[in-house]
Parts: structure tokens; sequence; C-alpha cells
């Protein structure tokens, strides 16, 4: 039977890391790398049976490749801490690893954005490479949107994974924040350089490639509301990319 690690990086998420790691106990072991919470996540995280460590924040990339470091068995899953497993995903995740001949796998992923899982939008299925053998993948070293980087061919799974990316308009605000600062790093790190025309071009094109090419209109009133948050998220990042040093 092969045996399986599910790798979460977390801080400060006492209020998701307990559904997250109970989604995860079939696993044969859960750790959890965290960065420094100054809430209680270390120890709901340990009373759960996860084992836990601590390392200073390196970014979401550099991150979880530390965690796969800590992992102790053949099989990885990279699970984020607003991230749950279905007992369906569950089920099929045991059965490719102990019957596959490939050696990473992307699982589809369903998304709240406030109060509807978006079915459109560019958020659907959203596929995303999770499941691999330790050696065979590493995530990418990016400030944000890190992604799995592997030469080996990709496998589908196909139970979803369910992802509470934004529960309320305070966590929407957040990320806006804190994406577009990391995004405009990335930007700065790829040679890019940031204007108001560019800010204002690539704002109006994220809503057009959401809300209509993506048919974010048939995902209603959140569907324009995901738009617009693109929109900003956007513009903010080529606006702080020209104010980077």
């Amino acid at each position: 039977m092969s045996r399986l690690s599910v790798i979460i990086i977390a801080k400060n998420e006492s209020e998701n890391i307990a559904d997250c790691i109970k989604s995860a106990n079939f696993a044969d072991e859960v750790v959890v790398l965290d960065s420094g919470s100054s809430d209680n996540t270390n120890s709901i995280a340990k009373k759960l049976g996860a084992k836990v460590f601590n390392k200073p924040w390196k970014g979401y990339g550099q991150h979880k490749n530390l965690a796969i470091q800590l992992a102790k068995y053949e099989w990885i899953f990279s699970l984020d801490a607003d991230e749950r497993i279905t007992p369906n995903l569950k089920r099929e995740i045991l059965k490719t690893i102990n019957h596959s001949n490939l050696n990473v796998y992307d699982v589809p992923r369903r998304s709240l954005f406030v109060s509807r899982f978006i079915k459109h939008s560019g958020w659907h299925p959203d596929r995303t490479k999770r499941l691999f053998k330790k050696g065979s993948a590493r995530f990418s070293e990016h400030h944000v949107h890190e992604h799995l980087i592997t030469k080996c061919e990709i496998g589908h799974l196909t139970e979803s994974l369910i992802h509470y990316s934004y529960r309320d308009f305070e966590t929407v605000l957040k990320k806006i924040n804190i994406y577009s600062s990391l995004g405009a790093k990335d930007f700065k790190n790829r040679g890019k350089r940031g204007s108001l025309k560019k800010a204002i071009f690539h704002a109006i094109w994220a809503f057009i490639r959401t809300y209509f090419l993506r048919l974010g209109f048939l995902d209603g009133r959140e569907g324009l509301m995901l738009a617009i948050s693109m929109a900003e998220g956007t513009y903010y990042r080529y606006i702080k990319l020209i104010y980077l040093k």
C-alpha cells in the first residue's frame, strides 16, 4: 500500500485549520508548516494529530517546497488551509496512489465567492496540480499564485477540491491588497514596469475577460462582483509596480 503525506502551510488560520486537517485525516501524516502564527493555529493542529513545524516566511512557493522536504512519505497532496478534501475526493486519491502509473495529478476545484460557488468566470473547473510523488515536482517560487512545476505527464482526478477562498467582503478587500502587492513584486522580478495607462488597460481587460469571455455574467451578482474585484486587483498591481524601488 502506498503512503500519503498531506502538507499545509499556515499562518493565523485558527478559523480554518481544524476543518482543513479533519478533511485530510485519512492520510498517513498531515504536516503543517507554520510561519509565525500569533493565534492558536499550532495548538489546534497538534491537538488534531498533525506534525507542526515553524519556519520564517519566505513566500508561498518557497514555503511549500520546505513543507515537501518535511513530508515523510512517497505521495504528497498539497492542501491550503482554506481548502477541504471531500469524502469522494478522499476515495479517489487513495485509489489513485495505489493503482497509478503516473507521478503527478491535477484536481478540479470549486471556489466560494462570498455567497456562491462560482461555476464560470474562469474559476471552474480551475484544475490545479496537487497530488504527486516526492521528487517528481516542486513549486515555483513566485510571491503569489505559485504553481507546481514538473516534467512528468499529468493525470486528472475528477472529484473536486472545495475552496472557501472568499467567505466575506472583508476577505475580498484584504486579499486584493495582499495579492496585488505580491503580484507587483513578481512583475518587478520579471523586469516589468508599471504605468497608469497599463493599470487602466489591464484592469478593463481583466473585467471583460472575467465577466464576458469567461461567462461571469452566468454567475449572477457574484459574477459581477468577482469581475470587478479582478479588475481592482489588476489595477492596483500595476499601480504598486510604479512605486516599487
